[in-house]
């Protein structure tokens, strides 16, 4: 089981982990929501709990609970520039459909 970040997700991650001053990492979960079930959660960590999971990817760590990890194993992490848009992409091996906004999905 791993979560992976780019090159470009992990620099940005940095950036903002600087500019906050402090930080263990971020966290990467979901929650029920939205027309097709479930969407993102991504937040910064400040203390991990013991049943959580870290993977480290270029220095910064990603902090998972189980029950997120089961939908999102083999995850890969992306920050992407698209226009005067940017924001994280979630490449999920794990998705089946997706809601025509790109906000939600189901596994």
């Amino acid at each position: 089981m791993a979560i992976t970040m780019t090159p470009a997700a992990s620099d940005h991650v940095s950036k903002y982990l600087k500019t906050r001053g402090h930080g263990y990492g971020i966290r990467l979960g979901v929650r029920t929501s939205g027309c097709s079930g479930m969407a993102y959660v991504l937040e910064f960590v400040d203390d991990i709990q013991d049943e959580d999971q870290v993977f480290e990817s270029d220095g910064v760590s990603v902090v998972i609970d189980p029950k997120s990890l089961l939908y999102l194993d083999g995850t890969e992490l992306d920050f992407v520039k698209e226009g005067l848009n940017e924001g994280f992409k979630f490449n999920n091996p794990n998705v089946k459909n997706e809601c025509g906004c790109g906000e939600s999905f189901n596994i």
